[in-house]
């Protein structure tokens, strides 16, 4: 199939539209289908999907690229399925006006067509890394912005924990079940099975062995089913080096069990415990666990960042990775992506997004990032007033204004070991706040450089400006709560990192344009107000 730009999108003579009363038209411009027909299905950028497809023009051209993404969108929007979507463009006149297809002698769209083009999408991406939905959905959450006049120099953040549509297996299910997989590829290959391992090709085998267990069999049966993979792993050559069951396979055997003098047992905790990374399910192998606030979690971990205005929102930039990947992890990955700053951008986020590094490389490119409560141990206020070197690692004079005697910076722990006259020191009207080491002859005192920033943040956090950014963090907690209320992102149709995380970018997506129509609709009433496209 090749690409070919969608050139026609203006209304015909024959258009249903005309056939509307000025009063139905009226209802038509002003509801969400006239908005998104005006500012956002002219925004779609039809070139950035152009590497999905052939560029010989001999071949059947692709249904237009802006109509089938902008259906992706209003499916989201309007929190339908595939199917629903489909009945909605062929019958539904505010969404043939939405995608400019109403003029159309026939909708440009199948029950196959969405599903068809996310694949395609997901390959490209798997083969060179580039997630072209989230390009055009955070191309369109800027055009939306600068619509909504949110200039975005400021920003809130919070991670969320979402959910992997898988089963929770115990250790006896999960390794019954990549090798039972095996085992059936084995099969079907017409490899010869010994007599072990011809019951896992039996359709109630599963049913017998796991659901009829009794708990006093269960060791005596993992004994079994490790005795079994060490006859089918024997049974494999290297033309299952490829196969997805085989190193699903191995990968089960690495992470939850140990070999001893060739034969299996179950790895414990004295064996090295076991990691967040293993294996949660065959069914989706990108899956991780993680316990937060108590809770264990198998899936992924997803981060938001929301560009605020006045009276009015949007997510920006998001992400999904692994459960395990940390917070702090993503605001480095979110600052990095931001780049130098023309303006001046505050971040507003939990303590869990911050730490030196991460407000040292957020100063770098103009941008502040404030944490709304501070983990660990709190810092002397004192040390705030202390003046460094601009790499940290030597003090040029402490708060009375007196240069040290010596300053030694200690690599190990990197605290400056400072020492001061004794004279000056105890003459210093901050000497009692301070608090030194009195010694014979000097005064010592141990400061650092992080010390000092948490000083300063602590002190930050009782002024007025904090209290008012910690009240503005609070709006991003509605993000997750309302996708996992609209969007039941928690039991998304997909697996797998890549599917995830395209589906819960097109949830986003749906999220933004329905505050876009709201926001254009409350302008009905300041018309002077309104935004060109």
């Amino acid at each position: 199939m090749s690409f070919v730009p969608n050139d026609s999108q203006q209304l015909s003579l024959s258009d249903p539209v005309f056939s509307l009363t000025d009063r139905e038209r009226g209802f038509l411009s002003r509801s969400w289908a006239g908005y998104f027909s005006e500012y956002i299905f002219p925004k779609i950028n039809e070139e950035r999907f152009a590497v999905l497809f052939s560029d010989n023009k001999a071949s059947r051209p692709v249904s237009p690229i802006n109509v089938v993404v902008g259906a992706l969108f209003l499916k989201e929007m309007r929190r339908q399925s595939d199917d629903d979507i489909l009945e909605s463009v062929l019958f539904d006149i505010r969404y043939q006006h939405a995608l400019h297809t109403s003029s159309m002698e026939e909708q440009p769209i199948s029950d196959r067509t969405l599903g068809r083009f996310r694949s395609r999408c997901y390959e490209y991406e798997l083969k060179t890394g580039r997630d072209l939905l989230k390009e055009e959905n955070e191309a369109l959450a800027a055009d939306m912005a600068v619509m909504m006049k949110i200039d975005g120099t400021l920003k809130r953040m919070d991670s969320m924990m979402v959910a992997s549509n898988i089963k929770s297996l115990s250790r006896l299910e999960l390794i019954y079940t990549v090798l039972a997989n095996l085992v059936n590829e084995m099969n079907s290959r017409k490899t010869a099975l010994p007599e072990n391992l011809v019951h896992y090709t039996e359709k109630d085998d599963r049913n017998l062995f796991i659901y009829h267990n009794k708990s006093d069999e269960t060791e005596e049966k993992i004994s079994k089913v490790l005795t079994d993979c060490s006859t089918a792993l024997s049974l494999c050559d290297e033309s299952y080096e490829e196969s997805s069951n085989y190193l699903l396979f191995k990968r089960v055997l690495s992470e939850q069990t140990v070999c001893e003098e060739g034969v299996y047992r179950l790895r414990t905790k004295e064996d090295g415990g076991m990691s967040g990374d293993m294996l949660q399910n065959p069914s989706d192998p990108d899956a991780t666990y993680r316990e937060k606030a108590g809770k264990g979690y198998k899936g992924y971990s997803a981060n938001i960042v929301e560009s605020v205005g006045s009276g009015c929102s949007l997510v920006t930039d998001y992400d999904l990775q692994s459960n395990t990947h940390s917070d702090s992890a993503f605001a480095k990955e979110t600052i990095e992506k931001m780049g130098k700053q023309e303006k001046k951008t505050t971040i507003v986020s939990d303590g869990a997004f911050g730490g030196t590094e991460n407000e040292e490389n957020a100063k770098k490119n103009n941008i502040d990032l404030v944490t709304t409560n501070l983990l660990g141990k709190e810092s002397q206020d004192i040390l705030a007033d202390f003046e460094f070197s601009t790499d940290g690692k030597n003090v040029l004079r402490c708060p009375g204004g007196y240069v040290p005697r010596k300053c030694w910076y200690n690599k190990k722990n990197g605290q400056c070991e400072l020492s001061f006259e004794i004279e000056k020191c105890k003459a210093c009207p901050h000497f009692e706040k301070c608090h030194p080491k009195v010694k014979n002859r000097v005064c010592e005192k141990k400061v650092s450089y992080t010390g000092k920033l948490r000083a300063l943040q602590q002190r930050f956090r009782s002024t007025d400006e904090f209290k008012c950014l910690t009240r503005v963090r609070n709006g991003v907690e509605t993000v997750p709560s309302y996708l996992r209320r609209s969007h039941n992102i928690d039991h998304m149709p997909v697996r797998g990192m890549i599917r995830c995380r395209q589906w819960f970018g097109l949830a986003i997506a749906g999220s933004n344009i329905k505050k876009f129509c709201r926001y254009m609709q409350g302008l009905l009433k300041h018309p002077e107000n309104m935004v060109t496209a």
